[in-house]
């Protein structure tokens, strides 16, 4: 889309493929990249033949390096303290775009993906990555600390392991990540493409309604009581009987034959 200048967006049979464009940075987050993610999620989430949502990043070294210090600590174009304390919430806000979207996110991960850009493929619903890709939190060797990061680090795997991760700053393959549990699928880089698509294709063609439904639901409960989850959840069931492709995915199974969609 011409609206914008950090990100490549399209569309192709229900799948919204959001890129960061900046692989000679590797494609860091500056708060332009940040505000065009927001609007980009913004976009999916308004259109209604958007059932998938693929995040990734250009070229072949990074999926997002994280935030741009660059444009962070340097340069006449630092803004001031205040400004910048209130700037740091935009990561904030990005995190909570993905996970109020109502639609599946699936970071796809080559090369690097480190710091912000960590954070930034967990706070999606699965990671696919390649068998060469590299996470970490190498912020500690900055001199600072990923605070904005940690809640989703703690939540994608044990939170010791989160914490070894955050002190230390080592690297992490993909490999390891899948046995830690944050990643979903590591596949060889000729095969990344197929791998996304097959996943995106699979979730695209569940009724987008009732996934909205179980997965906010999913993120509702994460922190919720074993009790109030309960009631919570019950709640929910009664809402998910109540919709139209309930009673159209029963026909389907009953009748023998694919079930027709329409998200309501």
């Amino acid at each position: 889309m011409s609206e914008f200048e950090t990100l490549l967006y399209d569309v192709t049979d229900h799948v919204a493929t959001v890129t960061i464009n900046r692989p000679e940075r590797h494609n860091a987050m500056s708060p332009e990249v940040m505000a065009e993610l927001r609007q980009a999620l913004a976009f999916a989430r308004s259109d209604g033949s958007v059932h998938v949502v693929v995040l990734t990043g250009a070229g072949d070294r990074a999926f997002c390096a994280g935030a741009d210090l660059g444009t962070s600590f340097v340069g006449d174009a630092v803004p001031p303290p205040l400004e910048m304390h209130h700037s740091r919430g935009h990561l904030a806000d990005l995190f909570r775009d993905i996970w109020h979207l109502g639609k599946p996110v699936i970071a796809r991960v080559k090369g690097y993906c480190l710091a912000g850009g960590f954070g930034l493929a967990l706070a999606c619903d699965f990671v696919v990555a390649t068998n060469t890709s590299t996470f970490g939190v190498p912020e500690i060797d900055r001199g600072l600390w990923p605070f904005m990061i940690s809640t989703v680090l703690v939540r994608a795997m044990q939170p010791k392991t989160a914490l070894e991760l955050m002190m230390t700053g080592r690297r992490v393959s993909a490999e390891e990540g899948r046995d830690l549990g944050f990643v979903q699928r590591v596949v060889p880089v000729d095969g990344l493409d197929a791998a996304v698509a097959e996943l995106a294709g699979t979730l695209a063609s569940k009724s987008p309604a009732i996934l909205r439904l179980g997965r906010d639901a999913f993120y509702a409960t994460l922190d919720m009581s074993r009790e109030d989850a309960l009631h919570y959840l019950q709640a929910m069931l009664t809402v998910n009987i109540l919709a139209e492709d309930t009673a159209e995915g029963v026909a389907a199974f009953l009748e023998k034959r694919e079930p027709r969609w329409t998200g309501r």
